[in-house]
């Protein structure tokens, strides 16, 4: 029951136009009328061209790369939109950049996902519908309520109906210790046993295997991470787990498809049969040179939570 009695618009930057479409359509509503540009030196422009005044207003951006120039694009588009009496702003971010800097590593080392946070905040934001922080901890970073979906049901769903619930042939994997918890939560979906690939990072976008914690002889294997950037992780993990578990065949799913520099000639080189992706990230130009990568939308989700909210009512059903 909506008590608030205000209307629900829907904006987008310039970051995932097709999901913020397929979320409106979802909805069954028209995606606001506003434009972000670039001046002639970068900075970013933006304009919104229909009136907000005491609206419930969502704006659908990823800060995915270029990172810098659409979380920019959607602090301008907060303040643009505050400044013009939207009754309440929910920054909708399938893809939250920056995540990966929660905790000072070593000496002088930045927090920037708490830096991130303040900035969507005091640029205008109400609260943050997001999906599948890289922390959870992350959600404290933020003075205003952060819901944050995962991508596990869609997973398991998908999962499930290809291999069926319970089946003794298949096992899910964490790529690394920090996965666990996300990886045991999979496996309970799915009614199946967990492995996990027990690695040391020696420096940024490299990791070297060192072993694997539990038995994945001739299963068949579903990785499971939050995010593929290099795919370096991913395909070292895969490659461990079919020469030193002798796994029959490796699947693999992530919820972000970040997909940087060589992780596309990585992920065909490998031996994944199948990696199934989230669209909270637009699907990369060069995708059709790797056949072994597959996308599952995320819109009806992030519809069906944008509704919840706005009708004030709970969104946890879409967390089982």
């Amino acid at each position: 029951m909506i008590s608030h009695g205000k209307e629900l618009k829907v904006f987008a930057g310039n970051s995932n136009p097709a999901l913020a479409k397929g979320i409106c359509e979802c909805l069954g509503r028209t995606l606001g009328d506003s434009g972000a540009s670039r001046f002639a030196d970068g900075e970013c422009s933006v304009s919104v061209y229909e009136p907000v005044r005491g609206a419930d207003v969502f704006i659908v951006q990823s800060t995915c790369k270029p990172v810098n120039d659409n979380l920019m694009e959607l602090l301008v588009m907060m303040d643009a939109l505050k400044r013009a009496s939207a009754g309440r702003i929910t920054a909708v971010i399938p893809y939250f950049g920056y995540a990966r800097q929660d905790r000072k590593a070593k000496s002088r080392d930045p927090i920037s996902a708490k830096l991130v946070a303040n900035l969507i905040t005091k640029a205008g934001a109400d609260r943050v519908l997001t999906m599948d922080l890289h922390a959870n901890q992350i959600q404290g970073f933020f003075d205003i309520p952060v819901d944050d979906l995962r991508g596990a049901p869609l997973f398991a769903h998908y999962f499930i109906e290809r291999f069926g619930k319970g089946n003794e042939d298949i096992m899910v994997v964490s790529p690394d210790v920090g996965s666990v918890a996300r990886a045991r939560s999979f496996s309970h979906k799915l009614e199946v046993n967990m492995a996990i690939v027990d690695k040391r990072r020696e420096k940024a976008n490299q990791s070297e295997v060192m072993n694997i914690i539990g038995d994945v002889r001739d299963k068949t294997v579903i990785l499971l991470d939050d995010m593929v950037d290099t795919a370096g992780s991913l395909c070292n993990a895969a490659r461990a787990l079919m020469d030193i578990g002798g796994a029959k065949e490796i699947y693999a799913c992530a919820s972000h498809g970040v997909l940087s520099g060589p992780a596309i000639e990585r992920i065909a080189a490998s031996p994944i049969k199948e990696l199934t992706l989230l669209d909270s990230i637009p699907y990369p130009e060069d995708r059709e040179k790797c056949d072994k990568i597959h996308y599952l939308p995320v819109a009806p989700m992030f519809a069906e939570a944008i509704e919840r909210i706005y009708e004030e009512v709970s969104i946890s059903s879409l967390f089982n």
